[in-house]
This record gives C-alpha cells, sequence and structure tokens, in this order.
C-alpha cells in the first residue's frame, strides 16, 4: 500500500537529483574554478561523455516531468474506458521509468570507471593518467595523491564531485526500481483492472 501512495512522489524526487547532477558534473569542468583545463583538453576523458548533463541530468528530468503529466487526473483520455485509460497511462510510465533505469544505471557505471581510472594530471612524467594501472587502489593512498602536481588539488576535486555522482545515479536508479514496482503492482494487483470490461 505504501509503495502505490509513493508512486507518485517518487517522480517528484527525480527533480533535484537530475538538477544537482547536473550542476556537479559542471563543476568537474572547473578544476579550482579554472576553465583553462577545460580549454586545453586537459580532463578525464569520462568527463567529457557529459553523463551527468545528459543521461543522468537532461533525460531523467524530463522522464521526471512526463511521469508526473502522466500522473495528473487531467490526462487525455485515450481509450472509453477510465480502467483501459489508467492501465494505459500505467504502462507508459512503465517503460519511462525503464527508461530511467538504464539512463542512470549507464551513468553510474561510466562515473565508478572515471573514478577507478583517476584524474588526468600533470606529474613529473608530464600529463597522463598515473592512477590508471592500480585498479583504485590510488583511493585509499593519500600519499600518493600528491604525485599530482597540475591542477592543485585535482585527485581530491574529482574523487568527491565523481562519488556525489555516483550517489545521485545511484539514488536515481533505486527511485526508478520503485517505480516500475510501484506501476506493476497497481496495474497487476487490482488497483484497477488490466482488461478492459
Amino acid at each position: 500500500m505504501a509503495l502505490e501512495t509513493c508512486g507518485s512522489c517518487l517522480s517528484c524526487l527525480l527533480i533535484p537529483l537530475a538538477l544537482w547532477s547536473i550542476v556537479v558534473n559542471i563543476l568537474l569542468y572547473f578544476p579550482n574554478g579554472k576553465a583553462s583545463h577545460a580549454a586545453s583538453y586537459q580532463l578525464p576523458n569520462y568527463v567529457w561523455y557529459f553523463e551527468g548533463i545528459c543521461f543522468s541530468g537532461v533525460m531523467i528530468l524530463l522522464l521526471a516531468v512526463i511521469l508526473i503529466t502522466l500522473e495528473c487526473s487531467v490526462f487525455y483520455r485515450c481509450c472509453q474506458s477510465e480502467s483501459c485509460n489508467k492501465t494505459y497511462r500505467s504502462f507508459i510510465s512503465i517503460v519511462l521509468a525503464l527508461l530511467g533505469v538504464a539512463f542512470s544505471g549507464y551513468s553510474c557505471i561510466i562515473f565508478t570507471l572515471g573514478l577507478i581510472q583517476g584524474p588526468f594530471c600533470n606529474s613529473s612524467g608530464g600529463w597522463d593518467y598515473i592512477f590508471k594501472d592500480t585498479a583504485g587502489g590510488y583511493l585509499t593512498d593519500y600519499p600518493a595523491w600528491s604525485r599530482c602536481t597540475e591542477p592543485a588539488n585535482i585527485v581530491e576535486w574529482n574523487v568527491i564531485l565523481l562519488s556525489v555522482l555516483i550517489a545521485l545515479s545511484g539514488l536515481q536508479l533505486i527511485i526508478c526500481f520503485l517505480k516500475v514496482a510501484a506501476e506493476l503492482k497497481r496495474t497487476l494487483c487490482g488497483t484497477y483492472s488490466v482488461f478492459v470490461q
């Protein structure tokens, strides 16, 4: 019962998460608040995939708006009976929530890969991914972070922002799964009939 009642509020939760994803992803382009590294393409390659802006940002935002619109009682009637109309809207909601699972899941994977790879930074050997062979082991090896000399504090910058993005896309993934479960329960377990009388 709680899942059914919360089904409508789940879509609203996606909006702030998507907006935060966009903001945090934009911050990745400006280490220490400077645009010079983005202008000279001295950023990690995973940052250029725009996951936080496109997939867990704009796409999730659009899905959330469409889901909220579908839940409004003034939505256009597509069938003659009320039961058919609700079932059709619920089916569209399930498809959209599954798309949300795909978008947020893909983003979560890319952010995790970016975190494991480590930042693109300048060290004694020049610009490179100096932590790429550590398989994420650098995350607990704090003294090794000082090997990145430029941009200053780039390891901390990337670790914090990518961790926030992983958390945001993970929450989106959970919410979209819950939305699918709520709509399936509503459709299949009797809130309204799947079959047109």
